[in-house]
This record gives C-alpha cells, sequence and structure tokens, in this order.
C-alpha cells in the first residue's frame, strides 16, 4: 500500500477499497493458479469520474491524482495491504538510537527510476529538505513531518545511507515514510527555478514523469484515458527471480460518472468496479452469468460530511471576502452547524441512496479504521423538531411568514451547497440534505462542480459557502494533521491559520503534537479519543453516510486479495491475467 497514510479528497475511482474474500472466493482463486514463468502480459482496466489535476505527487491532494502517482512512485517504507503492517520498500533496514531521536536507513542498491538511473541517498535527501521543507511549495506532506514546529533532519551518509534526526519522539514514523520519493536529477531545475509546484503538470511528456515504482506512465488523453505501462526496471522479483509487475498495462477509463462506470462493467470494458450500495441487487444476481465475484465487507474507509466555509480572508484581487460576513457569521455559530447536523436524516440517505448498504457516520475516523476510532462520541440524532428550537435559540426565526429564517440582523438563511458532478450517490445525498433544510426554514441552492473545480475553489479561490465530500482516512491519526492542526494546508473550514481562531482548534492543535510524541498505544488512543469527541461537539465537519465496501472484479486475475485496508489493487504488481 504505497500512499494510503495521506489523507486526500475523495472524488469517485473505482474499486479504491475492497472487502475481504470468503473462503469461497479465495478457494476459487486458488484454483486458477499457473507456472511463475507464463504470468506476464495483459491488461487490467479500470475507472474515474475525473481527470487527475497534476502528476506530481508532491503536490497532489485528490484521489483523482493519487490513484494513478501511487503506482509510478514509492517511499521508504510501505504498508502491508493484508496485515496493516510496516515492511520496507525502497529502504530495505534501519536502525534506531536508544533515544528513538535517530533513524538510520540502508537503501536498496538494486532499485532503478524508470528512466534507468540508480535512486540513491540524494533522491531522499531531496525529496525531503528541498520539496517537503519548501515553504514555497504546497504540499500537505509537510503538515505531517513538522514536530512542535520542527523539521526532521535529513543527511545522507553515503550513496545508499540515509540518517533522520526528530526533534521529538515521533510514534509513526516507520508508516510515515511511506512518503513518495522522487527523481532530483529531473526536478531539481525546477525547484531552482521556482517552478517546481507547476512540474510534471498533465501537459508534461509522459517519459518525463520518473518513479521507481511498478508502472509508469505511458498516455494521458485529457476527459479520456490514463494508460500506465509495466516499469522494466522495477526492483521486485517473484520467488523464481521473475520480474514483476506481472501486467503490461493498466488504463483508467475517464467517464461522467459511476453510471456510466456500471453500464461499462457490465458490458466488459471494465474488470473492476466499486458498488453502490444501489447497484448490489443488479450485479450480485448476474455474477456468474457476466463471470466476476462480489467481495463485500463493513463500513468503507474514510469519512464523508457536509461543512461550511469560515475563512474571514479577503480575495486579493477583488479586496472582496471569500464568504459573506454575515453567512461566515453563520457557519462560525455553534447552534447554527448543530441545527444542521440534527437535520441529517442519515437512515434515508442509507435505505433511498444506498439500498440499505451503508453505515451512519459519527466519528472523525471510519468503523473500518481500527484501534484508534472512538465509538462513543457525542451523537445529533436526526429530529428537524429540535433543530428548529436550537436556531429559535440561537435568535434565527422567519420574521416575515415567508418560510424562510431570518438572523437577528434580518439576512435570511440562504446560501449554496456544492459537490463533485459524476458521485451520483453525493449527488442524491446533497439533495437529501437540501430537502430538509428547506423544511427547516433555510432556501439551499444545490450545484455540481467537475472535480478538480471544486477542489481548486476549495483550496485556492476560497470562495465557495458549503460542500458535500468525503476524505480517504487511514488507520493512523497523525496522517490527518493537514486536515486538523489549524495551520494545515487541508484544515478545509479555515485553512492555514496563523493561530488558532477557536479553543477548541488550539485544544485539536495541542492533542496532535502531543499524539505523535506518545509512544504508549493506551495513552496515544485517549488522546485521538478525545479529538473525536471535540469534532463531534464542535461540527466544523457535519457527518453524513459511509457506504458499505464493495467490488466486483472480473474472474480473470490470479492472485487477487481484496482487503478492507488494501482495497483490490494493494498487490497490483503480483496480479496476473489468467490464461
Amino acid at each position: 500500500m504505497r500512499h494510503a497514510w495521506y489523507v486526500f479528497l475523495i472524488c469517485c475511482i473505482s474499486a479504491c477499497s475492497g472487502p475481504v474474500p470468503t473462503k469461497e472466493d479465495a478457494s476459487k482463486s486458488a484454483s486458477h493458479s499457473q507456472p511463475l514463468s507464463e504470468r506476464h502480459g495483459g491488461q487490467l482496466t479500470l475507472s474515474t469520474t475525473s481527470d487527475p489535476k497534476t502528476f506530481n505527487p508532491i503536490v497532489a491532494k485528490e484521489t483523482s491524482t493519487t490513484a494513478i502517482t501511487g503506482l509510478i512512485f514509492e517511499g521508504l517504507t510501505q504498508t502491508n495491504g493484508v496485515t496493516t503492517e510496516v515492511e520496507p520498500s525502497l529502504a530495505e533496514s534501519w536502525e534506531i538510537s536508544e533515544d528513538g531521536l535517530v533513524w538510520r536507513f540502508e537503501l536498496r542498491k538494486d532499485v532503478r527510476w524508470s528512466d534507468g538511473k540508480p535512486l540513491t541517498s540524494a533522491d531522499v535527501v531531496f525529496t525531503f529538505n528541498e520539496l517537503i521543507y519548501n515553504p514555497d511549495i504546497p504540499t500537505s506532506s509537510r503538515d505531517i513531518f513538522t514536530l512542535e514546529g520542527q523539521p526532521v533532519g535529513v543527511q545522507a551518509k553515503g550513496k545508499y545511507a540515509v540518517e533522520f534526526t526528530l526533534p521529538v519522539p515521533f510514534a509513526p514514523f516507520l508508516r510515515a515514510l511511506g512518503q513518495d520519493i522522487v527523481p532530483k536529477h529531473l526536478l531539481k531545475p525546477a525547484v531552482d527555478a521556482g517552478t517546481f509546484a507547476s512540474a510534471w503538470g498533465l501537459d508534461a511528456s509522459p517519459n518525463q514523469i520518473v518513479g521507481t515504482g511498478p508502472f509508469a506512465l505511458s498516455a494521458y488523453q485529457a476527459g479520456q484515458s490514463i494508460t500506465l505501462k509495466r516499469n522494466p526496471h522495477y526492483w521486485k522479483k517473484d520467488e523464481d527471480g521473475n520480474a514483476l509487475p506481472y501486467l503490461d498495462s493498466l488504463q483508467y477509463v475517464i467517464v461522467q460518472n459511476q453510471d456510466v462506470e456500471l453500464l461499462r462493467f457490465q458490458e466488459g470494458e471494465l474488470d473492476i468496479y466499486g458498488l453502490r450500495g444501489s447497484d448490489y441487487g443488479l450485479l450480485k444476481p448476474r455474477e456468474k452469468e457476466l463471470n466476476f465475484t462480489v467481495y463485500e465487507t463493513g463500513p468503507a474507509f474514510g469519512t464523508s460530511f457536509l461543512f461550511f466555509n469560515q475563512n474571514p480572508g479577503v480575495n486579493p484581487e477583488t479586496q472582496k471576502p471569500f464568504v459573506a460576513p454575515h453567512k461566515r457569521a453563520w457557519f462560525e455559530d455553534r447552534n447554527f452547524r448543530k441545527a444542521i447536523a440534527m437535520a441529517m436524516d442519515k437512515q434515508s440517505m442509507i435505505d433511498i441512496v444506498m439500498n440499505g448498504l451503508g453505515f451512519p457516520q459519527t466519528a472523525a475516523m471510519s468503523p473500518s479504521a481500527g484501534y484508534f476510532y472512538n465509538a462513543s462520541v457525542p451523537v445529533f440524532a436526526f429530529d428537524l423538531k429540535e433543530a428548529a428550537y436550537v436556531l429559535e435559540q440561537a435568535g434565527y426565526v422567519d420574521r416575515d411568514g415567508n418560510g424562510v429564517r431570518e438572523d437577528p440582523q434580518g439576512n435570511p438563511l440562504e446560501f449554496s451547497l456544492v459537490t463533485n458532478a459524476g458521485n451520483t450517490d453525493r449527488v442524491q445525498i446533497i439533495n437529501i440534505i437540501r430537502k430538509d433544510l428547506e423544511q427547516l426554514g433555510m432556501k439551499v441552492h444545490v450545484s455540481q462542480l467537475e472535480f478538480n473545480n471544486l477542489v481548486n475553489k476549495l483550496n485556492a479561490t476560497y470562495e465557495w459557502e458549503g460542500m458535500v465530500l468525503g476524505l480517504t482516512g487511514g488507520i493512523e491519526p497523525h496522517f490527518g494533521k493537514n486536515v486538523w492542526h489549524s495551520s494545515g494546508h487541508l484544515h478545509m473550514w479555515n485553512p492555514r491559520q496563523e493561530t488558532p481562531s477557536t479553543e477548541w482548534e488550539a485544544e485539536i492543535d495541542a492533542l496532535f503534537e502531543a499524539g505523535v510524541q506518545e509512544l504508549d498505544p493506551a495513552k496515544r488512543k485517549a488522546l485521538y479519543d478525545r479529538w473525536q469527541v471535540i469534532v463531534a461537539e464542535q461540527l466544523p465537519l457535519i457527518y453524513t453516510v459511509l457506504p458499505a465496501s464493495i467490488t466486483a472484479v472480473k474472474n480473470r486475475f490470479g492472485n487477487l486479495n481484496p482487503t478492507p485496508y488494501g482495497g483490490a489493487l494493494h498487490n497490483i504488481e503480483e496480479l496476473y491475467v489468467l490464461k
């Protein structure tokens, strides 16, 4: 698992997560074994509802990009998609000082970039010192690797050894080193020229995008497809010494929405499809007819939520506020957000949108996250009458009898909610939310934007009012620091604060600073349990529902082993086409 430790904005990528196969499924897969020497060749075809924004993994923040870059680049370590344990990757071994602050990593000496150049310690030092810690480069990784305001020291110790010196203990350090490493020999000129943030854009020649992962970029056709080819220099071998990966290529077909994905899977154009709950009754009975298997498990990884723009900034070009001051006052009002939370009809979302195959979300982590998930956070149940009472007590009343409440200054509660086009489940959910908010006395304008345009509004122009989105999440809370720390690049409701704007945000900052240094698992859990309680009480993100993790895969691949954490592609280099 190469990029799971990040927290990314979710668009919709088929088979981005997957469940544990049944014993019957496992025996079916095992019966299709074939000699290792005969496994090379063939293509696997997937789909996505959005073009990538870039091929640069350092500045990527969204799954439309990271689903691709995660196959091209690797880190010093990786998380096993089955066991979730940390394993060596580009580093073959490591040593730790007694105080836990100095880590020395020995790099593999047989790793080549996809252009044939050797990977060395210079690439690792470059990635950290000149990219991650470069204040002119917009990367979420800097949030992860900044400890109490200090960077981690990174030095080369010879051609194939790197030493990291931590300012304070860093409990998830090994897992964090799944951070993608990029080639100095190709990207150093862009850094020196001050153009790195735009380097490796969508207009880059595929042969310029060079990584150490199992695949390399072959072709990109905007709005149509992304093709990856086998990296001929990939360092991994199978048990008989045969080069990996087995597959010759991967192709991501770019489609308009999930309905088109479903149609193309049924027509045999796609090999993998991440089911919505509404698809289950249609696809499950056709497993034998269309020769595929449906794998299913519990809640998907990640989170889904509604949130509001509390950014007090001003557009430097127009000198106008990013959001109207009177609306920002609503969005900053916890009572307003509490009423919104009480208008989330999660059961209808599950029943209507997900065909009953979903789960109400309450905490800032998915139940599938395991150990650090807090199942005991405060919950605001769906109750429109109580929500109306909360609004009235806070001064939001329909003073002129037109069915729309006004704030104490007489401004009608009217605002926009936007989500990404193509994600049909999310579009249905936002419309359920709109209808209930209108019953509550609010006028809500719903719209859809292409995913990358939506992300641009969120992270660049800041001109939006309310959004419904999702994050991929993970099993390590600290890797959400770029979302939860008040200075974080993905602190979406009010990003990059110089000082916390509220007491509860300051407390979350302190919890994350303490949690990353606490080496006792039980004490770490207590800190992150408190963080989830604060989020549930203060509601900066108002959670909706999680789908069940359901994936359909054509019965034409060997070594397939979907898992809740790793999905269907965690061992992509080992998958092969059955012959």
